[in-house]
């Protein structure tokens, strides 16, 4: 694909709390750039209309079980526009970082943490995808419980399973997934 109009325009938006939100949407445009796309890069905040896009990939931080205000105010403000467009939808938490019984039930909330976004929106695709977590991104009580739960601190970010979920965007784009 040499022909820029034929590259499938493809946003990316993202709220991140600390970053690791930011780095998996970026390491999704980096893919989805080798493989032909046109990729944009923006905090939800910064995005004022969907609707140039062909398709759009949709990644929140969670804190409290749910995505951040300004993801689900993107959600909520450029549903028409999202609506007309293939979508993915990926969420940050901490699932990586639990163990045992916590790390079963962390997946099992998956549904809950983009519940809104999931019913407004039908994305192709949710996943639920590890971050960053250090003792400074939790409030003394948060760190106290966490600790109590086996939290492990560290960057749990699963880059191969970011790399393939991107791949199969690639591939629905290629086979030309931009429209309903």
């Amino acid at each position: 694909m040499s022909d820029d109009s034929a590259r499938p325009r493809v946003l990316i938006a993202h709220a991140t709390a600390h970053g690791s939100t930011l780095g998996i949407a970026e390491r999704v445009a980096d893919v989805l750039r080798r493989r032909g796309a046109q990729v944009e890069v923006r905090p939800c905040d910064d995005v004022a209309d969907a609707h140039p896009y062909d398709a759009v990939v949709l990644g929140s931080a969670v804190h409290d079980m749910t995505w951040l205000p300004e993801a689900l105010d993107l959600v909520r403000r450029e549903r028409d526009a999202l609506r007309e467009h293939p979508v993915w939808i990926f969420s940050v938490g901490m699932p990586g970082a639990l163990r045992g019984p916590w790390k079963l039930l962390a997946g099992r909330e998956e549904p809950k943490v983009a519940g809104p976004a999931l019913r407004e929106l039908r994305p192709r695709d949710h996943r639920l995808f590890s971050g960053v977590i250090r003792p400074e991104h939790l409030p003394p009580g948060g760190r106290v419980s966490l600790r109590a739960m086996g939290l492990r601190y560290g960057d749990h970010r699963d880059w191969e399973a970011v790399d393939d979920w991107a791949r199969r965007i690639a591939d629905d784009l290629t086979r030309g997934g931009t429209g309903d």
